[in-house]
């Protein structure tokens, strides 16, 4: 197998105007979408919300919920065309640096059991699993349980977890 060079990418905070954009590559890449309307929110709520550029094209988007020394991944996503190129791994490193620097020492998550691509970045980049939430995510045959994951983030005078 040939490995493929991570493209050049921007990170920058999200604007109201990213969000049809982002609205559309949810809708693309997952069966039960966050809508407009819930992007929208998170920025009227002041979470951290980023978008990944190559060039010209939105390729991915991530959001945070950052309180009380914690925080947690929202959503994360790369969009179709930019899959399988590291994207995904440098998005969520800088999500985890924003973290740091707003402060959190443990980062949260949840990722379907079925998400197989993301439940193996997740594990290598150090998340492990400390519990389950039946029955958390909705699916065709009802509904799917969540895997939740934590991370314990170094802190500013430990240094960062790199880019």
């Amino acid at each position: 197998m040939v490995a493929v060079a991570r493209p050049q990418a921007e990170i920058r905070a999200m604007r109201k105007e990213d969000l049809p954009g982002v609205a559309a590559m949810e809708t693309a890449s997952y069966e039960f979408p966050w809508t407009l309307g819930i992007f929208a929110d998170c920025l009227k709520a002041g979470h951290p919300c980023w978008v990944l550029w190559v060039g010209e094209d939105m390729a991915g988007y991530g959001v945070l919920s950052v309180a009380a020394g914690e925080a947690h991944v929202l959503n994360v996503c790369i969009g179709p065309g930019y899959r399988g190129l590291g994207l995904g791994r440098h998005l969520l490193k800088r999500l985890l640096d924003i973290a740091r620097w707003h402060g959190a020492q443990r980062v949260f998550l949840e990722v379907r059991p079925s998400n197989d691509t993301a439940h193996k970045l997740y594990d290598s980049m150090g998340f492990t699993e400390i519990g389950r939430r039946p029955r958390y995510y909705p699916a065709h045959d009802g509904r799917e349980d969540a895997i939740v994951m934590a991370l314990d983030v170094p802190s500013a005078r430990e240094g960062g977890l790199g880019s």
